[in-house]
Protein backbone atom coordinates (compact mmCIF):
# COMPACT_ATOMS: atom_id res chain seq x y z
CA UNK A 1 0.00 0.00 0.00
CA UNK A 2 1.02 3.57 -0.82
CA UNK A 3 0.29 6.49 2.05
CA UNK A 4 0.13 9.66 1.41
CA UNK A 5 0.88 12.27 4.22
CA UNK A 6 -1.90 16.15 4.98
CA UNK A 7 0.67 17.64 2.66
CA UNK A 8 0.49 15.51 0.03
CA UNK A 9 -3.34 15.12 -0.20
CA UNK A 10 -3.65 18.63 -0.19
CA UNK A 11 -1.74 18.99 -3.02
CA UNK A 12 -3.32 16.19 -5.32
CA UNK A 13 -6.51 18.07 -4.39
CA UNK A 14 -5.55 21.67 -5.18
CA UNK A 15 -4.18 20.25 -8.79
CA UNK A 16 -7.07 18.33 -9.34
CA UNK A 17 -9.49 21.17 -8.52
CA UNK A 18 -7.04 23.55 -10.65
CA UNK A 19 -7.44 20.98 -13.58
CA UNK A 20 -11.37 20.44 -13.04
CA UNK A 21 -11.36 16.99 -12.50
CA UNK A 22 -14.24 15.31 -11.64
CA UNK A 23 -14.10 12.31 -8.68
CA UNK A 24 -13.91 10.03 -11.65
CA UNK A 25 -9.97 10.66 -11.69
CA UNK A 26 -7.49 9.10 -9.57
CA UNK A 27 -3.66 9.18 -9.46
CA UNK A 28 -1.96 7.01 -10.92
CA UNK A 29 1.58 5.74 -9.77
CA UNK A 30 4.55 3.72 -11.43
CA UNK A 31 7.86 3.12 -11.74
CA UNK A 32 9.87 3.41 -15.10
CA UNK A 33 13.14 2.60 -15.59
CA UNK A 34 15.61 5.69 -16.08
CA UNK A 35 16.85 8.41 -14.12
CA UNK A 36 20.36 8.59 -12.46
CA UNK A 37 19.57 5.68 -9.87
CA UNK A 38 17.53 3.38 -12.68
CA UNK A 39 14.25 3.47 -11.67
CA UNK A 40 11.92 7.02 -11.67
CA UNK A 41 8.75 7.95 -10.08
CA UNK A 42 5.57 8.51 -12.50
CA UNK A 43 2.48 10.51 -10.93
CA UNK A 44 -0.20 11.46 -13.15
CA UNK A 45 -4.60 11.50 -13.29
CA UNK A 46 -6.37 9.18 -14.80
CA UNK A 47 -10.12 7.69 -15.02
CA UNK A 48 -9.51 4.58 -17.13
CA UNK A 49 -8.89 1.94 -15.34
CA UNK A 50 -5.96 -1.21 -16.73
CA UNK A 51 -5.85 -4.58 -16.53
CA UNK A 52 -3.59 -5.55 -13.56
CA UNK A 53 -4.36 -2.14 -11.83
CA UNK A 54 -3.87 -2.42 -7.93
CA UNK A 55 -6.25 -0.05 -6.28
CA UNK A 56 -5.38 2.02 -2.98
CA UNK A 57 -6.87 5.00 -0.90
CA UNK A 58 -5.24 6.77 1.58
CA UNK A 59 -6.90 10.30 3.25
CA UNK A 60 -9.26 10.29 0.16
CA UNK A 61 -6.89 9.59 -2.47
CA UNK A 62 -7.34 7.38 -4.63
CA UNK A 63 -4.61 5.59 -6.29
CA UNK A 64 -3.79 2.95 -8.69
CA UNK A 65 -0.51 1.14 -9.44
CA UNK A 66 0.36 -1.34 -11.89
CA UNK A 67 1.60 -4.99 -10.33
CA UNK A 68 5.26 -4.24 -11.07
CA UNK A 69 5.00 -0.88 -9.50
CA UNK A 70 3.17 -1.91 -6.85
CA UNK A 71 5.91 -4.43 -6.02
CA UNK A 72 8.71 -1.28 -5.76
CA UNK A 73 6.21 0.91 -4.14
CA UNK A 74 5.18 -1.21 -1.20
CA UNK A 75 5.25 0.53 1.76
CA UNK A 76 6.05 3.86 -0.07
CA UNK A 77 4.56 7.33 1.45
CA UNK A 78 4.38 10.10 -1.08
CA UNK A 79 4.75 13.18 0.41
CA UNK A 80 4.94 17.13 -0.86
CA UNK A 81 7.59 19.69 0.39
CA UNK A 82 7.52 23.36 -0.39
CA UNK A 83 10.14 24.46 1.34
CA UNK A 84 14.02 26.32 0.24
CA UNK A 85 15.54 22.94 -0.27
CA UNK A 86 13.16 22.17 -2.96
CA UNK A 87 9.81 21.85 -4.27
CA UNK A 88 7.55 18.70 -5.56
CA UNK A 89 6.70 15.22 -4.92
CA UNK A 90 8.98 12.96 -2.49
CA UNK A 91 8.82 9.72 -1.95
CA UNK A 92 9.73 7.97 1.16
CA UNK A 93 10.25 4.38 -0.56
CA UNK A 94 11.51 1.63 2.02
CA UNK A 95 12.21 -0.53 -0.79
CA UNK A 96 14.55 1.77 -2.08
CA UNK A 97 18.78 0.74 -1.38
CA UNK A 98 19.86 3.81 -3.14
CA UNK A 99 18.71 7.53 -4.57
CA UNK A 100 19.71 10.13 -6.48
CA UNK A 101 20.69 13.42 -5.11
CA UNK A 102 17.30 14.81 -6.58
CA UNK A 103 15.08 12.07 -5.11
CA UNK A 104 13.68 11.34 -8.32
CA UNK A 105 15.23 7.71 -9.31
CA UNK A 106 15.98 5.09 -7.14
CA UNK A 107 17.35 1.49 -7.30
CA UNK A 108 16.59 -1.77 -5.15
Amino acid sequence: MVTVTDKAKDKIDHLMTDAGLDASYFLRVSVQGGGCSGLSYNLDFDNEEKKGDQFFEDKGVKMALDMKSFLYLAGTELDFSDGLNGKGFNFNNPNASRTCGCGESFSV
